[in-house]
């Protein structure tokens, strides 16, 4: 693996995205990521896993300046192949636990809320939604998720402000479940984690499908025009100058 690392440990598998300073994502961090869940998946010693990041962030989300150089078609098969693996860990059958030991932007924040959990360090963290800010949209899948995860209310208020979320302000909008030490993030994680796999694994899996499972679904069946309006809203004139702006390195 490239980007990522990967530790197991008690039953407790770790994936840590290590790509840089911010975490970008790109073709290569997806791939990775897609297949590493695969094979924990599979793997009988493993009963829940622990996503987190190196350095001060979580994820930045989009390794922008690397996409302008993509063509329609390119950029919307990186987004089918984006949004197909959060699909994917949001109905992953073993428990899944988000350490977010940073800042957690756009797509890193829709990556975290495909988890079951999302612990955050305290500190200077932001958490955001922030695509608005720079004329941009988001998927249906991400609205689901973050229905699902903090209410219709609030995730019209995250969507529409574009807001970076302090992990006070993340809590109270259901963003985040628990704030814990940065010294302490891993530790509290892996507890979840364990709290979690400790459970009956066929009935925790079942509940989680029963949960899920219908959001998925309609993830999926609205996934392709979202794709498809995003891509065009962030090849046009205004959205895309902004873009060129984003410096990440």
């Amino acid at each position: 693996m490239e980007f990522l690392k990967l530790f197991k440990k008690d039953g407790i598998a770790s994936v840590v995205i290590n790509r840089g300073k911010v975490n970008a994502l790109n073709d290569v961090v997806i791939d990775e990521l897609q297949q590493i869940l695969i094979d924990l998946e599979h793997d009988s010693e493993i009963k829940a896993l622990i996503l987190t990041g190196e350095n001060k962030f979580f994820s930045f989300g989009f390794d922008i300046p690397s996409f302008l150089s993509y063509s329609k078609e390119q950029f919307t098969e990186f987004l089918i192949k984006f949004t197909n693996l959060y699909r994917f860990l949001f109905t992953y059958p073993k428990p899944v636990v988000a350490a977010l030991n940073g800042h957690t932007i756009a797509g890193g924040c829709m990556l975290a809320l495909a988890c079951d959990k999302r612990i955050i360090a305290d500190g200077k963290a932001k958490i955001s939604l922030n695509e608005i800010t720079f004329g941009s949209s988001v998927f249906a899948g991400s609205v689901e998720m973050l229905k699902f995860c903090t209410g219709s209310k609030n995730a019209t208020e995250i969507l529409y402000s574009g807001a970076m979320y302090s992990v006070n302000e993340a809590l109270a909008m259901n963003l985040i479940d628990e704030i814990t030490s940065e010294e302490e993030l891993i530790n509290t994680a892996t507890k979840q984690a364990k709290e979690l796999a400790g459970k009956q694994s066929a009935a925790f899996t079942d509940l989680k499908k029963l949960l899920r499972d219908p959001i998925a679904e309609e993830m999926k069946n609205r996934e392709r025009i979202s794709i498809k309006n995003f891509v065009d809203i962030w090849y046009s004139d205004s959205t895309f100058e902004n873009l060129k702006r984003i410096k990440i390195y």
